[in-house]
């Protein structure tokens, strides 16, 4: 390998893991110079050679945001700790989404569409039990899928579930979901954390998700909300070999700080969201590593577009201005960060578009905006936690300074980091959030940003937007359907309540104990499935 190619693939290393460049254009730029003599160092694609998957061992996971409100109702999960244990470890879906993002069959043996993608058939894998030996059947995913379908539902997975006309049990192995409008997206739909699979309850008429009972790869042992989880291995798991450890806990532990200390003092195996500052404590012991994981997640300050003042659109495009988003992401996350523009869309994502102006820290257009409003001066609560997303507190605090020379005054409030996400956020005014992102445009803006969407945190009602949105899951012309969704990007920079802080990576500490093949990054922790993933090295 020579001097200057060695230069440009640590370069382009270096652009993929603050999402620089997107995985596939690494891959293509990369194998031009292997097929020039030189070798990867991706992330996540050297630890798949470096060890082999073997069983064994008992794990232990230190995540941030479990809360004494979880439950095992997946209508309910909204953050990694519960996605990772109760649907990666302790439940299957009909489809799941790969590391390297793409979609293929868990408990769906085949899947056909048919009828210009209105009607699909799931046939389902033979021989899968629930953990406590019920055969699986259609009649258990029909009513898995109306779980989230019921009057009233709250579910983060409406947003899909209102696009089915109907969920049919065609015998005991087969799924008939047919839509209202076509999708090809509707395979990457049902990978979605909350579809998970349940036993039927013994009245037939919905899921017996109460008794943690799944057909995952995990069966549960204990259950402490707010504290952790502790499962044991599925002996009669359907995917061969897997999984690897013998069993894990997962356990909560908001402060970062006490994370670190978890890590280094060998209570757990591997933390989630270290602390961008303390990496070179992690760094210079030989017997630890961090995996940053390039990701769709987004850190954002999001205002509710429906009440004063933010029901202003001025008042809205004031606050966009008056961040100096720059200073939090080199203050806050040391540089580790992409800056955003105030949607929701990472530049790796299809159909993503550029939407100017670019809202650059301008206090002369805050002030401007203001007047135009009517007003000298606006004062605003902004509510946070550290669980709200790593760094939020600071970052608020930053933003108070930023915003204070317009005339607008940030009062930061700090909650509880428990209940944040049931006490605060879809129901506070202006407040902070951690998105997942989604793995497609149309799954993105139904979940979060179309007026009826489930997780609507600005409350933004825009008719045009929503008029957009349908005509382009029927799009079949990819650019006419790329002309939407630049429309719709557009629309939320414009005129939506969303302050983009910063794009990140996942960012993982763990252990040299623990092997890992290539990580996906569509949803934290390996796509929520890292229990079953990984393995033990030692």
């Amino acid at each position: 390998m020579t001097t200057p190619q060695q230069r440009e693939l640590q370069a382009l290393t270096a652009k993929l893991r603050i999402g620089a460049i997107s995985r596939r254009e690494f891959i293509a730029r990369a194998t031009a110079l292997m097929a020039a003599g030189a070798t990867i160092g991706a992330p996540g694609l050297a630890r798949a050679q470096a060890s082999e998957p073997k069983r064994g061992g008992f794990a232990r996971f230190g995540l941030q945001n479990g809360s004494q409100n979880d439950s095992l109702d997946p209508a309910t999960w909204a953050t990694s700790f519960t996605g990772t244990a109760f649907n990666g470890s302790l439940c299957n879906n009909l489809m799941e989404l790969m590391p390297d993002g793409s979609v293929v069959g868990d408990l769906a043996e085949s899947v056909e569409p048919a009828d210009n993608a209105t009607k699909w058939v799931f046939k389902l894998r033979k021989g899968v039990t629930f953990h406590n030996g019920k055969d699986l059947t259609s009649e258990d995913v029909r009513l898995s899928l109306m779980h989230h379908m019921g009057e009233g539902s709250s579910s983060g997975a409406l947003a899909i579930t209102k696009q089915f006309a109907s969920v049919e049990a065609d015998g005991p192995d087969t799924v008939i979901i047919t839509l209202n409008d076509g999708s090809a997206d509707l395979p990457y739909l049902l990978t979605d954390y909350h579809l998970s699979v349940f036993p039927a309850n013994a009245t037939g008429d919905g899921i017996d998700w109460a008794s943690g009972v799944g057909t995952g790869a995990f069966t549960l042992d204990s259950f402490e909300p707010g504290i952790a989880v502790r499962m044991e291995r599925n002996p009669n798991y359907h995917k061969n070999n897997k999984p690897y450890f013998d069993g894990f806990e997962l356990i909560n532990i908001p402060d970062a700080t006490a994370r670190l200390n978890a890590l280094l003092t060998g209570e757990v195996h591997m933390i989630g969201d270290i602390d961008v500052r303390n990496e070179p404590l992690v760094a210079r012991n030989k017997n630890l590593r961090i995996e940053r994981v390039p990701s769709l997640r987004h850190f954002t300050f999001d205002m509710d577009t429906s009440v004063a003042p933010f029901d202003d659109p001025n008042v809205r495009m004031a606050l966009k201005y008056a961040m100096d988003r720059d200073d939090i992401i080199d203050k806050v996350f040391l540089g580790d960060g992409k800056k955003g523009n105030d949607t929701p869309c990472a530049e790796i994502m299809e159909f993503f578009a550029e939407t100017p102006p670019i809202h650059e820290y301008n206090i002369d257009k805050a002030k401007k905006l203001l007047a135009a409003s009517g007003l000298d001066e606006v004062t605003v609560d902004l509510s946070v936690a550290e669980t709200a997303f790593p760094g939020a507190v600071e970052a608020a605090v930053l933003f108070q300074e930023h915003a204070a020379p317009a005339g607008i005054k940030v009062n930061v409030i700090r909650e509880a980091n428990d209940g944040y996400w049931e006490n605060v956020w879809l129901k506070k005014p202006f407040n902070g959030c951690d998105w997942f992102g989604r793995a497609t445009m149309d799954w993105l803006f139904t979940t979060a940003y179309t007026s009826d969407a489930p997780w609507n945190n600005t409350h933004w009602s825009n008719a045009k937007f929503d008029e957009l949105q349908k005509s382009a899951r029927l799009e079949t012309d990819h650019d006419a359907r790329a002309e939407k969704y630049a429309e719709m990007q557009q629309l939320i920079h414009d005129d939506g309540g969303v302050l983009s802080v910063a794009f990140v990576n996942w960012r993982y500490a763990m252990t040299s104990d623990i092997g890992t093949g290539q990580i996906g990054g569509l949803l934290p922790c390996d796509n929520m499935r890292m229990t079953e993933r990984w393995w033990m090295t030692t």
